[in-house]
């Protein structure tokens, strides 16, 4: 018997509540244990910890004697139980990193449990990550016995994407009782009736808003204790439970391979402003990371370690699962979005106080010239697309050059301030890997050689480059033609990116639901112009309508590129509706892959709603060779596939809050979701082969962690005007986290296999005068720690140890 206490920390009430709610959860079942010597308590997160910490020492006092004694577990070893559908791989990293630290100083030991009841689901690469986190076990509830029948066994052997094995418990039917455990107990012993497991965990307290074990919860368990016949019982913790069960596994337990969904896929889609917050402040901080880190054994930077933590710290309670799927009341979403903003500015004010300095060291000589400097957060040599506003007079002949005078192709567009005498220069830059290049904007001499450039075409409805034709069809769709295979992209040609409503009649959740199909209508053209026209990029704005909402579509397409830019806004005011773009691709035999967390995982395409990260990708056969389609994006996380259709979620308009069965009443005023503006942006990636070779998750790191631009004064400096200071040379290695240790300052430097197969490769550290070589398994993550000051390198794991 399990006492335990679920508390949502923003949920049906606000985020400063939960402080109160935690308390005197506490305070209840710590007087429940002295009424009962025998009783047990368990409870997770680490945030909780240290807001009694901070509140209430005594109390603190209290519990660190029971963990010592036993009776108290800590379990769960993340800052709270998050959503882990949503947050990238990372911030799943860190939930591990900053909450197991926090247990090990407050109670000297960490946990061992991984603990996450209350989510909506757990993606495929949870073992590894457990793992890593020094976590061999895992509890969860959701998905349940009817939601995902496949897993038999309550007690049962998780296999991850990359083979990592975590032995996890289902929580039988329900975490909490609220008074009789026998209504409970009677059901929980059918259910698990037959299975070769023996001992198994049942929960009591009530939870979610707190409250925890009660005393009908003891006198109803101290009454089934005495009952004939009745199953035998007794206090104890998911701790001394997986200790017990390990050492004697029946042969027959259970190897589930793959994510644990679903349930409530509405989730996935719903709170649009949260989701782009959450993605967007994920890559901030770590491309502030990864200069300040470098910045601070390279170019003598600062590293606000401490700043850091605490931006991090509040990007991991917002990740909450409710918080993060956004079924909380209307007030949270203010909170959530003044918390990410506060964690934005650190990284903001933490990464230009890095490459500023550094700016500052490489030299500007002409006055009549403008300078800056383009720095890229990605460990490979990339070619990147970047903008920045200048005062240059319209019409003025220009020339850009790097820091060799080599031509770099550009062009003018208007400035995003409406006043005379700048522009917005529009550049591809050749990046070296995790550095800086210096850009010169100039007039052109006599002896400069003009730079020859494929220009892209455009016309009234079309844009064209040497490798994609793209139509928009007088319904609002598009073509997609790819010269480079001979091939349509879309099946029926004139049917890409449908922008399809679909009745969503459903409660926040969207409880029940597995399939939108549905369709009530979809948006049409209103308008379509050209909007740039120049010798670098071209671009079509589309704008569409469905009943009083609005779409606009701006296609961008770069010489040589192959792939479109989809710039799109959408003003929603619609009700009870469902938005997603819908892309046939033109494959038989069609293959679903999703970007999960640090990994990708195949999918059925039968439509059922799914979740992802960045990227998904379906790719068949296409005239007898491998061929394939991928939509990256920077805001969205819902996606579904049936057959060859490829469609994103873009939103979905619920009432806050509303949880089945209660039913909306015609003619009440209620507060919906996801109205009014929003923006995202959008990559179409046809390609040959797979998604593997067309470079997909590099694309998807290039569109999400934007390359930082610093202008420049004239001022003198020793610095080149390029370098690199971290390279990998292997292209399925992803570098996605730069750091300095919780504990000291040696460089922290994580890497994943992106692509699912084994892998080798060479990080290179130039200004360490240091490299390292290793192999990687599939989707195998990697930490190192290497010291600045002697140079010494070696493999750690997540908690960097």
């Amino acid at each position: 018997m399990i006492g335990n206490s679920h508390v949502d920390a923003p949920w049906l009430w606000p985020l400063s509540e939960a402080t109160a709610v935690v308390h005197s959860t506490f305070r209840s079942a710590l007087e429940r244990m002295k009424e009962d010597p025998e009783l047990t308590m368990t409870t997770s997160s680490s945030q909780f910890y240290e807001w009694v910490e901070t509140t209430d020492p005594a109390m603190l006092a209290e519990i660190k004697a029971h963990v010592k004694s036993g009776r108290w577990d800590v379990v769960g070893g993340w800052w709270v139980e998050p959503d882990v559908n949503v947050p990238n791989g990372e911030s799943l990293i860190r939930q591990g990193l900053y909450g197991q630290r926090t247990l090990e100083r407050i109670f000297g030991r960490h946990a061992n449990v991984g603990y996450n009841p209350d989510s909506f689901g757990h993606n495929g690469n949870m073992p590894q990550i457990l793992k890593l986190e020094e976590m061999p076990y895992y509890a969860f509830m959701r998905p349940n016995a009817l939601e995902k029948p496949g897993i038999t066994q309550n007690l049962f052997q998780w296999q991850g994407i990359d083979g990592t094995r975590a032995l996890t418990y289902r929580i039988p039917l329900w975490y909490h009782d609220n008074a009789d455990v026998h209504d409970h107990m009677v059901p929980t012993v059918k259910a698990l009736a037959g299975q070769p497991q023996n001992t198994f965990m049942e929960f009591f307290g009530i939870g979610d808003h707190g409250g925890g074990p009660t005393k009908a919860n003891l006198q109803s368990i101290r009454q089934i204790q005495k009952e004939p016949g009745a199953p035998h019982i007794f206090y104890s913790t998911p701790d001394k439970y997986f200790a017990e069960v390990r050492s004697k596994l029946p042969a027959g337990i259970q190897v589930y391979s793959g994510d644990l969904q679903h349930h409530s896929v509405g989730t996935y889609t719903a709170g649009s402003q949260i989701k782009k917050l959450n993605r967007s402040t994920e890559a901030a901080l770590q491309t502030a990371e990864k200069f300040a880190a470098l910045g601070a054994v390279s170019w003598g930077a600062p590293y606000p370690k401490n700043d850091f933590a605490t931006a991090w710290k509040r990007v991991l309670l917002l990740q909450f699962h409710d918080s993060m799927a956004a079924t909380t009341i209307p007030e949270h979403e203010d909170t959530a979005r003044d918390g990410y903003g506060r964690a934005r500015d650190i990284a903001t004010d933490a990464l230009y106080a890095s490459v500023q300095r550094l700016a500052w060291q490489v030299p500007t000589v002409d006055p009549d010239s403008q300078y800056i400097v383009v720095f890229n957060p990605h460990a490979w040599n990339a070619k990147l697309n970047v903008e920045y506003d200048l005062a240059w007079k319209d019409q003025t002949p220009t020339r850009v050059e790097d820091e060799t005078g080599k031509a770099v192709p550009f062009q003018w567009i208007p400035a995003t301030s409406v006043i005379n005498g700048r522009q917005r220069l529009v550049a591809t830059v050749d990046m070296p890997p995790m550095g800086y290049r210096q850009l010169r904007v100039r007039k052109p001499a006599a002896e400069d050689i003009p730079l020859a450039v494929n220009a892209p075409k455009v016309t009234e409805n079309t844009l064209e480059n040497e490798h994609l034709r793209l139509s928009v069809a007088p319904s609002g769709t598009i073509s997609l033609f790819d010269k480079d295979a001979n091939r349509e992209v879309f099946a029926d040609a004139n049917n890409g990116l449908r922008a399809v409503v679909l009745d969503d009649n459903n409660d926040t959740w969207a409880h029940q639901v597995h399939v939108y199909d549905k369709e009530v209508g979809s948006f049409q053209r209103k308008d379509l112009r050209i909007l740039e026209s120049g010798p670098l990029r071209s671009r079509l704005r589309q704008t569409l309508t469905y009943n009083n909402s609005t779409l606009r579509l701006d296609f961008i397409l770069y010489a040589g590129s192959r792939n479109v830019e989809v710039r799109a806004t959408l003003d929603w005011h619609e009700h009870l509706k469902l938005l997603r773009f819908s892309f046939p691709v033109n494959v038989s035999n069609p293959d679903a892959t999703y970007e999960t967390a640090y990994g990708a995982i195949h999918r059925d395409n039968r439509g059922e709603e799914d979740p992802g990260q960045r990227w998904i990708d379906v790719s068949g056969q296409g005239d007898g060779k491998l061929y394939g389609f991928s939509v990256i994006n920077d805001a969205k996380y819902g996606y579904s596939v049936r057959g060859n259709d490829l469609n994103v979620s873009i939103a979905r308009s619920a009432v806050y809050a509303n949880h089945e069965p209660r039913q909306l009443i015609p003619g009440t005023d209620y507060t919906w979701m996801d109205q009014g503006e929003q923006s995202f942006r959008m990559l179409l990636v046809p390609h040959s082969g797979s998604w593997q070779q067309a470079g997909v998750v590099r694309s998807a790191e290039e569109l999400v962690a934007e390359a930082p631009i610093m202008y420049q004064g004239i001022h003198p400096g020793t610095r080149p005007g390029a370098a690199s200071f971290l390279s990998v040379d292997a292209s399925d290695i992803v570098v996605e986290a730069v750091k300095q240790s919780e504990d000291g300052d040696d460089l922290i430097v994580r890497s994943y296999e992106t692509d699912g197969h084994a892998s080798r490769a060479t990080l290179q550290f130039p200004a360490l005068k240091k490299s390292w070589t290793g192999e990687y398994h599939p989707y195998e993550i990697k930490t190192l720690r290497l010291n600045p000051h002697t140079g010494a390198m070696k493999e750690v794991d997540a908690l960097e140890r």
